[in-house]
């Protein structure tokens, strides 16, 4: 009797909703927000560093958000925002690198990996293709076979 009471009231606790709030914005201004935002995708999450700051929810994500929003507050166009960011970061907080000569191995290596390794695949692929055509046999050695082949089958030619 009591297992089936404990049972009845787990089983009403489980199926009550929870107090679940909606996340508040950090800024009433929904006109500044939507800038934060729209910086915030174009820079890198430091922690995360597959997502953006505006995705993440690292600590330290939000902490950049709430100095992108002070930056804005205080005037700063979104160009001077994203300077300041990589001059003290460097180029990895941009999400998508500028393609310059400090990014080319980042832009460019992948796709001179994959030549190289085609390119050596197809050097071998001809490679071992000359070695079976080279593998022919003398007239000589083509004798000397048929007559083992002879002697192993007794000689009698069938």
């Amino acid at each position: 009797m009591l297992r089936k009471f404990v049972a009845a009231v787990l089983a009403v606790l489980i199926h009550l909703p929870g107090n679940a709030a909606e996340a508040v914005p950090a800024s009433d201004d929904p006109v500044l927000e939507e800038r934060v935002m729209a910086v915030g995708h174009l820079l890198r999450c430091l922690v995360c560093q597959n997502q953006t700051i505006a995705d993440s929810h690292a600590e330290l994500a939000v902490d950049l958000k709430n100095e992108i929003r002070e930056m804005m507050r205080a005037g700063k166009t979104d160009q001077e925002i994203i300077d300041f960011m990589v001059a003290r970061y460097g180029d990895f907080v941009l999400y998508k690198p500028q393609v310059k000569s400090t990014t080319w191995l980042l832009w460019f290596g992948p796709g001179v990996l994959l030549v190289l390794g085609l390119g050596t695949l197809f050097v071998k692929l001809r490679r071992r293709a000359a070695q079976i055509q080279a593998a022919e046999l003398t007239p000589e050695q083509k004798r000397q076979a048929y007559s083992l082949l002879e002697q192993a089958d007794g000689g009698d030619g069938k």
